[in-house]
């Protein structure tokens, strides 16, 4: 029995019809995961940063009708919230898992993130090809890093910036069928080599 990993029927759940029904089907498929990896990579991330981290799972709270198309477990620095801090997440598209650091439209301090890449510049370039960003965390589209140019990335350092809805994140994804997902253990590896990556970008 995994304790971890995600199987490819799991991703179905967001397929399931109405919002009680799919609620119930993360419930009972998804959240036992998140919760699991909540508590390995809380005390993973505070080992390696020196900061305290928590994680939050989510709750989808404030749905009414529509059902969510994606889920979560995100880790910041602060007990209450994750949304206006840099914070690192593990997550789920029906289509894709995603491993994501960053910052959202929410935190008011995201230029300091836009000033640490520019002068960090090259920790982008730098990134192995399977990585990718982000510049919209509601959307499951992920930029793969090696088709974006120097020109590409300055510009979203920019608008992250500049514009109050930009967000950030650099990620790393997974295909639902991958054989990473076959085990705990190969799932956690790749968990530990993709934050080893992101925790670079993390200031």
């Amino acid at each position: 029995m995994t304790k971890y990993t995600f199987k490819q029927k799991d991703f179905k759940v967001f397929s399931v019809e109405g919002l009680e029904n799919r609620m119930q089907a993360l419930d009972e498929q998804v959240r036992p995961q998140l919760h699991a990896l909540g508590e390995r990579y809380t005390k993973y991330l505070t080992e390696q940063t020196g900061d305290t981290f928590h994680y939050h799972v989510a709750k989808h709270a404030r749905r009414t009708v529509n059902p969510p198309k994606d889920t979560w477990v995100a880790f910041a620095t602060n007990q209450r919230g994750y949304k206006m801090l840099p914070h690192f997440q593990i997550g789920l598209f029906e289509s894709q898992l995603f491993i994501m650091f960053g910052v959202m439209h929410e935190n008011k301090n995201k230029g300091q993130m836009a000033d640490f890449l520019n002068k960090n510049f090259n920790l982008l370039e730098d990134l192995p090809n399977d990585y990718s960003l982000c510049f919209d965390h509601y959307n499951i589209d992920k930029y793969p890093i090696d088709s974006l140019s120097t020109e590409d990335l300055k510009h979203h350092i920019k608008r992250l910036k500049d514009i109050k809805k930009a967000e950030f994140f650099v990620a790393r994804t997974l295909d639902p069928k991958s054989d990473v997902l076959k085990t705990d253990k190969s799932f956690t590896a790749f968990l530990d080599e993709t934050f080893d990556e992101l925790i670079k970008f993390y200031s």
